[in-house]
């Protein structure tokens, strides 16, 4: 079974690197056919022939370093901020009646708004870019650890109180295993996310950054580079994405990852 596992897992990863590469040949084709400006639609050789440039200058290791950090700065703050919120939401009803509804409100909220008066109250450096992360990730992780809580089976809930078991006890040996698998989803989310606001953040305000050297390439014209960069990002979180789904299956053994919930 492991070993079908495997081919499996192969199989698929053949078939995804199948449909780039025929995907690439074609956008090619089709741009050296109808003879595109490259200011306009580069064609996949000069995309990579940029990126190649910029791996071997050390150009992309050096601003993906600070938006790495600064990603994984924010997703873990928002996570744990959004994890502990989450619980205190669905374990206090009447935080549940009072903080709930402005954390829906705050939500609502687009975060690109928001992204000039971090930049005032943060500064230029790493740190508004953090903020930014933990804004736009902390709210898939808050909606589905409260989902995840209040998915607990009821019958178990009721057995371990026909024992007198405490509220504490009855979080840890029920509620919390069962919302694992929601924490999870909501992480993956949180995850991608943090990217994203990452980049916001280094969109608006800074001097390092795979964002402020995208937003370089782009006043330059440089839009090979453009689009090499965006492929740094896109590498960049799917690279985050597959390590956590690996944390999840090693920490939620007994559950096959699914959809559970989205933000």
């Amino acid at each position: 079974m492991i070993k079908s596992k495997k081919r499996s897992t192969y199989r698929n990863f053949a078939e995804t690197a199948l449909v780039a590469v025929c995907g690439a040949l074609l956008w090619e084709g089709i741009v050296r056919l109808f003879d595109v400006p490259s200011y306009l639609v580069p064609a996949p050789s000069e995309i990579a022939y940029s990126l190649w440039l910029g791996v071997k200058t050390g150009l992309y290791f050096y601003h993906g370093a600070f938006t790495l950090g600064a990603t994984l700065l924010g997703f873990l703050l928002g996570g744990l901020f959004g994890f502990v919120l989450g619980v205190l939401i669905s374990q206090i009803a009447i935080l549940n009646r009072l903080i709930y509804p402005y954390v829906v409100a705050f939500q609502t909220v687009p975060k690109v708004a928001l992204a000039p008066l971090i930049v005032v109250w943060f500064g230029f450096g790493i740190w508004s870019k953090v903020v930014m992360s933990l804004l736009i990730c902390f709210f898939p992780v808050v909606v589905n650890t409260i989902e995840g809580l209040n998915s607990a089976p009821a019958e178990q809930i009721m057995l371990l109180r026909s024992y007198k078991a405490s509220r504490l006890e009855i979080f840890r040996i029920v509620q919390f295993p069962a919302s694992l698998p929601f924490v999870f989803a909501g992480l993956d989310i949180g995850i991608v996310l943090s990217v994203i606001g990452t980049i916001v953040g280094e969109f608006v305000g800074t001097n390092a950054g795979l964002g402020y050297i995208l937003l370089d390439f782009n006043q330059s014209f440089n839009i090979a580079g453009v689009f090499a960069c965006l492929v740094v990002l896109s590498l960049l979180g799917v690279g985050l994405h597959i390590i956590l789904q690996a944390i999840q299956r090693r920490v939620v053994f007994w559950h096959q990852p699914g959809i559970v919930i989205g933000a």
